[in-house]
């Protein structure tokens, strides 16, 4: 699995982990909590994973701070989330 984020068409400031053969994450650890303005963004870079490679789960890898709202956007859009610590 390509995990090199230019190959996706995005910045190369994104940070891509691969977590297993069907799945990639998006590696989001900031100090600030990710509100619903980011959630957007998440979902336009999963968007973009997705229209190269549609077979391919998308996941967040973050830390709890995150608002609710985020939350329920990202699951109505089939983004997973994953905790870091």
């Amino acid at each position: 699995m390509e995990t090199n984020p230019t190959y996706y068409g995005l910045s190369s400031k994104v940070q891509l982990k691969e977590l297993d053969n069907s799945c990639i994450g998006i590696y989001k650890v900031i100090k600030s909590r990710i509100i619903q303005k980011d959630a957007l963004k998440i979902i336009d870079i999963a968007t973009q994973i997705k229209t190269v490679n549609p077979t391919l789960g998308v996941a967040l890898i973050c830390t709890r701070n995150i608002c609710s709202k985020s939350i329920a956007l990202l699951d109505r859009e089939g983004v997973t989330i994953g905790f870091v610590d």
